[in-house]
């Protein structure tokens, strides 16, 4: 993740995340909460993800309350986070707009942008085996703004 690439965060600098500390925490981490907002108000939901060349790939069913919330509004606030006691909590929010690739459902059209994210995912959920049932879509979100937290590098 470049620096060019997003805002720099401005509180708690001293806990922040260096990019290449975002990239392997994202790389390593397997489950994030999406936030979106639909007529109804916020919506929260647990998703896989695949964190592929400075994007957060997402698979969403089509039919599903955060993908029609996505339509009518494509800002996204996701959050990966880890640890159990406090002085271990770390994560990751990533806020911008989603945009789909590929076609809505996804069945298999050749689309080179998507060969590297999916077959990443697949590789880290599905034993590499690249699934396109019909059901599902693809998201890409290149975050606008990365804020990040590190509570190991607290003073002890």
């Amino acid at each position: 993740m470049t620096e060019q690439s997003r805002k720099p965060q401005r509180r708690s600098r001293a806990i922040a995340m260096t990019p290449d500390e975002v990239d392997a925490f994202l790389a390593e981490e397997r489950i994030c909460r999406v936030a979106t907002v639909g007529t109804n108000g916020p919506h929260a939901t647990p998703l896989w993800y695949v964190w592929h060349d400075g994007a957060l790939w997402l698979t969403s069913l089509s039919r599903s309350q955060r993908w029609i919330d996505l339509q009518k509004d494509p800002r996204i606030a996701v959050v990966v986070d880890a640890g159990e006691d406090y002085m271990e909590l770390r994560g990751v929010e990533l806020r911008g707009k989603v945009e789909v690739v590929g076609e809505v459902p996804r069945t298999g059209e050749d689309v080179p942008e998507l060969e590297g994210p999916q077959q990443a995912f697949a590789d880290r959920y599905t034993g590499g085996q690249v699934v396109n049932d019909g059901r599902h879509a693809w998201m890409r979100l290149v975050p606008e703004k990365v804020t990040s937290w590190d509570f190991r590098k607290l003073p002890r």
